[in-house]
């Protein structure tokens, strides 16, 4: 039995529980304006920040005016988008024009930004109304939420325990209703992680779908990605910041688009279930919330298959990666500046110095692991797995306390492998532990069939609500 548990929503306004698809039409009969849903979201921003801590910066008076402009857009039958009004809030980590952007750090600079990141400058161009910056780790270095510059993010269903991250402000801010649109990093599970353990959405498009400027130190593990309340808010914010953009160097010049043939439909779908990750073994409570949520899927008639992924030492092959990354990042701060670092990323950046030297062997074995991956997403229309192989822990640690882990990896073992294989990856709610903490159902697709992956993601969900 479920516990007895209010949703973060439960105290919400009325028009901070509404998403795009529900804003949309209310704005076209002007039955609801974007000045009053900006307001709504505005309040509800201040009120779960002194709470959860979720932002790092609210701007009134910039989301209040393109608010203003929206309702003037729709008034006059002129929307430029099907998000034109729709609150909407950034990383703190990505570029937003006129805004002080820290990255989690007291060693950024204070000077606002020239210029939008070239997804930020398409959903500002679509008529996203921007709320404000969420918080993020150091430089979005690991999967929890704190940092020397704002503190500790914590979660909306249990303010006690971490809500993931590294884009815990984002996902934090889509539990409560702080928005609808949330951009959000993924390098390692960045977006998944924090949807897991907060009960919403977390959506990593394939890589360079989404471009990405300038280039993050942790290279091609990078992805740009959404966190909202329902598959279909995810849907909407990347078919917004998804195309070419030529300041992005790792985006194919000939175009991203791939044919997206396959099933967009549960009736003949072909599921592998990854049961165990790659490092590390799933809590008990979580795997039984997986198989309940798999039981249900084969309920429906689907036809699901044990998988397991191409055997090879995948942490070590991620934290070549990732370790070497976090180094190249704090190689570039000025040495006096360093004694202000988290300290873990100080440990980290100290491993990946050590490591540098086996990083072409690393990118070597990363290639074809990857190209296990895509056969084997030839062979199924999408892999289920658990989004974590824990539900979210005591706040203000990496790990969970007592369990003789030493990183975050250790516990992400679902989740950075698919940072390695660039394939789209989803998280969508799928239950509550037995004290409250939620769990997430993470889903894979093969590379370039995000659509696909979506409609996939939408119909599971609507499956695993109604049972």
């Amino acid at each position: 039995m479920q516990p007895s548990i209010q949703s973060p929503l439960s105290n919400a306004d009325p028009l901070c529980r509404l998403g795009a698809a529900e804003l949309i039409p209310l704005y076209r009969s002007g039955e609801v304006s974007p000045v009053d849903v900006a307001h709504a979201a505005l309040a509800r921003a201040e009120v779960i920040n002194s709470l959860f801590n979720a932002f790092t910066y609210i701007d009134h008076q910039g989301a209040i005016e393109q608010a203003s402009e929206a309702e003037r857009r729709w008034r006059i039958g002129e929307p430029l988008s099907l998000i034109d009004g729709v609150p909407t809030t950034i990383k703190d980590i990505v570029r937003v024009k006129g805004w002080v952007v820290r990255f989690g750090s007291l060693t950024s600079q204070t000077r606002p930004q020239r210029e939008d990141a070239p997804a930020v400058e398409r959903l500002r161009r679509s008529g996203a109304v921007f709320l404000g910056l969420t918080t993020t780790p150091e430089f979005g270095w690991k999967a929890v939420t704190d940092s020397p510059s704002s503190g500790i993010t914590r979660n909306p269903w249990m303010p006690n325990v971490t809500a993931g991250g590294s884009s815990g402000g984002a996902a934090v801010a889509a539990a409560t209703g702080a928005g609808v649109l949330h951009l959000a990093t993924d390098g390692g599970g960045s977006a998944r992680i924090p949807a897991s353990f907060t009960s919403t959405v977390g959506f990593k498009p394939t890589f360079a779908r989404v471009p990405t400027f300038p280039v993050s130190a942790f290279g091609s593990l990078s992805h740009i990605g959404a966190i909202a309340r329902t598959v279909a808010d995810a849907q909407a914010m990347f078919t917004v910041m998804a195309g070419r953009d030529v300041r992005d160097w790792t985006q194919c010049a000939h175009g991203l688009e791939s044919p997206e043939r396959g099933r967009t439909a549960l009736a003949g779908t072909r599921v592998g279930y990854w049961s165990e990750p790659a490092t590390g073994k799933v809590d008990l409570e979580v795997a039984q919330i997986i198989e309940r949520a798999v039981l249900r899927i084969k309920g429906a008639g689907i036809c699901v298959e044990p998988v397991q992924l191409p055997r090879d030492d995948i942490l070590d092959i991620f934290q070549h990666h990732w370790l070497c990354g976090a180094a190249a990042r704090i190689d570039s701060i000025p040495e006096r500046d360093r004694s202000s670092l988290d300290p873990g990323l100080l440990e980290a950046a100290r491993c990946g110095r050590q490591m540098t030297s086996g990083l072409v062997s690393a990118q070597m074995r990363r290639a074809e692991f990857g190209s296990a991956m895509d056969q084997l997403l030839e062979e199924y229309d999408v892999l289920i797995s658990p989004a974590t192989a824990v539900a979210a822990f005591e706040a203000g640690h990496e790990v969970p306390p007592g369990s003789g882990m030493s990183r975050w990896t250790d516990w992400a073992g679902f989740s950075f492998p698919i940072n390695l294989s660039q394939q789209p990856a989803i998280v969508i709610p799928c239950g509550l532990t037995s004290d409250g903490r939620p769990v997430g159902v993470q889903l894979v697709g093969g590379r370039g069939k995000d659509s696909q992956l979506l409609l996939l993601a939408g119909a599971l969900s609507t499956l695993l609500e109604s049972s």
